[in-house]
């Protein structure tokens, strides 16, 4: 089932895999004890990538996405299991490996952006909106950090999400 979140070029580009065209696959991990956010793309050169409106930190804003090289398994569009992102982060940096430690003793969870991008085009992320999730579980040593992440836990959400209080609703007062 194709993915209406892709853009039209990023469709072209994985459909007819055009020999100049080039999909950046970044990743951005974010925290409430990260003092900014770890922007990495899967490349070997650091790229200044603009970032969607809608973006959490820096909206609107072109960032800088270091190079470094990860392997990554998106969720499956059509499963009939829990949708879940894997992360494989070889030869991590002793920041990226301490910011990690100190996130995983937080009672908060790290979230994740997934935005991919065409070279030629680094002006938006080729999928609107991006795909965000949440870490559920690290394992990080001095030569690999994995990672799983999900949508959240939708089982233990509250619902309905609207508190109907007297003070808000005062027809509810009898």
């Amino acid at each position: 089932m194709p993915d209406p979140s892709l853009e039209q070029a990023l469709k072209e580009a994985y459909s007819s895999a055009p020999a100049g065209e080039v999909i950046l696959h970044t990743l951005e991990f974010r925290h409430s004890n990260f003092t900014v956010p770890i922007r990495v793309v899967l490349d070997h050169a650091d790229h200044l990538l603009k970032l969607e409106a809608s973006a959490p930190i820096d909206p609107s804003s072109y960032v800088n996405f270091i190079g470094f090289v990860f392997d990554f398994k998106l969720p499956e569009v059509q499963s009939s299991a829990t949708p879940e992102f894997f992360i494989l982060m070889d030869n991590v940096s002793r920041e990226i490996e301490d910011s990690l430690a100190l996130a995983a003793a937080s009672p908060y969870k790290v979230e994740v952006t997934y935005r991919p991008y065409l070279l030629i085009d680094p002006t938006k992320p080729q999928m609107d909106p991006p795909l965000t999730v949440t870490l559920t579980h690290v394992e990080a040593d001095d030569f690999r950090v994995t990672a799983r992440a999900s949508y959240g836990d939708a089982a233990n959400k509250a619902f309905p999400s609207q508190l109907y209080t007297a003070s808000r609703f005062p027809g509810l007062i009898r």
